[in-house]
């Protein structure tokens, strides 16, 4: 074992090296795409932390989900690599900016009183007073503001983040048991969702639709990823 690893060491080094050239290469290309992604991810947050102030609490909506369900990266380096990670990441921050866009109107279109404890009448979470300085809104009264929100429901995010990596892998990847796997989590985690009241049935019901039609569309529209391999080459995606 030893003499197989000092003999493979070198030559996975030079795959690694290569590699990582051609992934930055890449970034340096495409940066503009990645930079707007994950600033939108913090517009998302700000959009989600803002609708906190706008948040009313009132009596609970009536819910069948509720009735029926109690209270209670990737390597770069694999020789079978056929894919560049920085296009793929692209691709994800594309779909996750088009869930997002269309999550923010909804919210702010129509705001619910949230189901979650915190977000009831009574709780001095529930409402947020006006912000003391601009740095409040700026950095989302980071950490409680990202963990005691209120008001940013209709759809559910945890379900985009989750069906756009299923989605992804269900395109991308070949074991079959393990898309099977994600399906099943994605759902189990629905479940739990609405089990723990943070969300209602219908934002995850939502979410599951649009975010797969988004997908969809999107697919229609963005240029395939470019396969690296030659048509002998193995099949794989992702490990």
């Amino acid at each position: 074992m030893p003499v197989y690893f000092a003999r493979e060491a070198p030559k996975l080094w030079r795959k690694i090296c290569i590699e990582a050239s051609i992934e930055v290469s890449l970034l340096a290309e495409n940066w503009k795409f990645v930079l707007a992604g994950l600033v939108f991810q913090y517009i998302h947050g700000l959009a989600a932390h803002g609708v906190h102030y706008l948040h009313r609490p009132g009596p609970t909506l009536q819910d069948v989900g509720f009735l029926l369900i109690p209270w209670t990266f990737h390597p770069f380096f694999f020789q079978n690599k056929r894919i560049y990670t920085i296009l793929l990441w692209c691709r994800i921050l594309a779909y996750l900016g088009a869930c997002q866009i269309l999550r923010i109107m909804t919210f702010y279109a129509t705001q619910l009183p949230g189901p979650n404890y915190h977000c009831r009448e009574g709780s001095k979470l529930a409402t947020l007073p006006p912000p003391d300085s601009a740095l409040e809104v700026i950095f989302i009264n980071f950490p409680w503001g990202v963990i005691y929100g209120c008001g940013d429901l209709i759809f559910s995010s945890h379900v985009i983040f989750t069906l756009v990596f299923v989605l992804t892998y269900k395109k991308y990847g070949t074991i079959r048991y393990l898309k099977q796997f994600a399906w099943l989590l994605a759902l189990i985690q629905s479940l739990l969702i609405i089990a723990s009241r943070k969300h209602y049935t219908v934002d995850v019901v939502v979410a599951w639709y649009t975010v797969n039609l988004t997908v969809f569309f999107l697919d229609k529209k963005l240029p395939e990823l470019p396969d690296r391999s030659s048509s002998s080459a193995s099949p794989r995606l992702l490990p």
